[in-house]
């Protein structure tokens, strides 16, 4: 007896024309489905033979008839070609239904600004759907991305990695805020001195820093103000702000809609950033993430 072939060695596209053969029991109209020569045909069916120790399917008046053994794998590989063809398809998502769990990372600000009005969008739209938070670590990215315990990051253009894809979600700008109890409160606008002048407060996500962005620009026009406070959170600063007397340097999304605060324009320009949306390439295609990535975006430009 013949030793039966390795797996290895059989085509699928055999399988297909082993199906299509069960059905036409005819060489000439497999062909015609198959879109093939009826000599390509026989060649397969040839190679079938072979695969399987099995004549599979034996000439007929009108076509070929398949034997005992053709008739035991008609199902079987029926399955499989089944199986195959919703491998291939595009996977499905309905968001009404899906129980996905989503996992997003970034700063406090980004979780204030992006995560707070996503998740009012998703309430009704995909009630099921997990979204899991963590503060960002930077470094980190792209090994959690890669290992998955990480979907989709908000960083700036110039941390994030080369090798994630990426989309600006929007431009953001720095403002003065301060108590709508503060004596400066009531003014229209700030000067260069009054600011330079008042004891504010500053945000070190790693902790004990007392300068950044706003005092390397006020070192350019040879001024300083004075800093007595630092925080690790934007979320910590503002209740600081409304109870104090101190100014702060946030960005405007932040505070657009901030309980017991106000804003006053800076009397000098500070350079603000940018807020890029990370993700990686196993998740680029996925319907679920595509669709989470646009919700993102149109919450964005909702509140713009």
């Amino acid at each position: 007896m013949k030793k039966p072939s390795d797996l290895r060695q059989l085509d699928l596209n055999l399988l297909k024309t082993f199906a299509v053969l069960m059905e036409e029991q005819n060489v000439s109209r497999a062909a015609e489905r198959l879109a093939v020569t009826q000599p390509a045909v026989s060649g397969m069916l040839t190679r079938l033979r072979d695969s399987f120790n099995d004549p599979l399917f034996v000439r007929a008046q009108h076509g070929v008839i398949p034997t005992k053994r053709a008739e035991e794998l008609a199902q079987p590989i029926k399955h499989i070609l089944r199986e195959l063809e919703q491998l291939i398809q595009p996977p499905e998502f309905d968001p009404a239904t899906s129980a996905l769990t989503i996992t997003l990372a970034g700063t406090d600000y980004s979780l204030s600004t992006i995560i707070v009005p996503l998740l009012a969008r998703l309430q009704h739209r995909a009630p099921y759907i997990r979204i899991a938070t963590h503060f960002i670590q930077d470094d980190k990215i792209p090994q959690q991305m890669e290992q998955g315990s990480i979907d989709i990051a908000f960083m700036t253009p110039e941390t994030a990695p080369a090798d994630l894809r990426g989309k600006t979600l929007f431009e953001e700008t720095y403002v003065c805020a301060l108590s709508k109890n503060h004596p400066l409160a009531q003014q229209s606008a700030i000067t260069l001195e009054q600011f330079c002048h008042a004891e504010h407060a500053i945000v070190s996500y790693l902790g004990g820093a007392f300068s950044g962005v706003t005092d390397t620009v006020l070192a350019q026009l040879g001024k300083q103000r004075r800093v007595t406070t630092s925080v690790p959170s934007f979320l910590i600063l503002l209740d600081i702000l409304r109870s104090s007397e101190l100014l702060a340097v946030v960005p405007s999304r932040l505070v657009a809609d901030a309980h017991g605060l106000t804003t006053l324009a800076l009397p000098f320009s500070v350079p603000g950033f940018s807020k890029y949306m990370v993700w990686h390439e196993r998740t680029h295609t996925h319907p679920a993430y595509q669709w989470l990535r646009e919700q993102i975006q149109a919450c964005v430009f909702a509140e713009t």
